[in-house]
């Protein structure tokens, strides 16, 4: 880690980037090396972003080894960056509300892509009310390799696509690999990851029959809750 004081609300982010890693971890929203977290690290905390290390686990982070890097892109501490951390910059442009970033490999979402989703702009239909309030429209991105460039471009042009219909994404499903997840803080976006990844799996678990909100419930939803669908 740099030599240079960090403020307490750095160090802060460094805990909470183990806390939420580790919690995934346990739970099985991650296993082995895959996955892997960011966040935006505030300009009165020196700017730029933390990202967990290439093949670290994300169950076992070390916080003084997370990759530090400034705003110019350039690393200045820890270890190696993950491969995406190009992807979650692009996310981080496009979003200015965005201050977290997860990626899983969580089986049920990979298991729902391998045997077919609900349509590209909607992997899962919406069929409770928490799905549509607290994670909205979720699209597939045809498969690329991971660390791919065309996914971050895919991505950014999804984003400006839905805020042009005036809804928010905040996540996408990449077809084969899995979700990439961001909210405004860590907690915001692993509880989203949950929310989608408990939905694939009751969509899965129900034979792919369960039948979606009436639309005029979704409109109550829209009109009390101001979810974005």
């Amino acid at each position: 880690m740099s030599s240079v004081t960090e403020t307490e609300h750095l160090i802060f982010l460094r805990q909470e980037i183990c806390r939420i890693g580790r919690s995934l971890f346990e739970r099985g929203y991650v296993h082995g090396s895959t996955g892997n977290i960011s966040v935006r690290v505030p300009q009165v905390d020196g700017g730029g972003f933390l990202i967990t290390p290439t093949d670290a686990c994300l169950g076992f982070l070390d916080s003084a080894r997370l990759s530090r890097i400034n705003a110019q892109g350039e690393q200045i501490s820890g270890d190696r960056a993950s491969k995406t951390l190009v992807l979650h910059r692009r996310i981080y442009d496009c979003d200015p509300q965005a201050g977290c970033v997860v990626h899983t490999h969580s089986s049920w979402l990979v298991d729902l892509t391998l045997r077919g989703v609900w349509s590209k702009d909607d992997i899962v239909p919406p069929i409770t009310p928490y799905y549509v309030m607290k994670v909205g429209h979720v699209p597939l991105v045809e498969y690329c390799r991971p660390g791919a460039p065309a996914v971050a471009d895919t991505i950014e042009q999804l984003i400006h696509s839905y805020r042009a219909k005036g809804l928010s994404l905040r996540a996408v499903m990449c077809d084969k690999l899995g979700p990439q997840v961001w909210g405004a803080n860590p907690s915001i976006a692993m509880a989203t990851l949950e929310e989608l990844e408990e939905t694939a799996k009751l969509w899965l678990r129900g034979g792919c029959a369960a039948k979606p909100l009436a639309e005029s419930s979704i409109q109550e939803l829209r009109e009390l809750f101001k979810a974005s669908w």
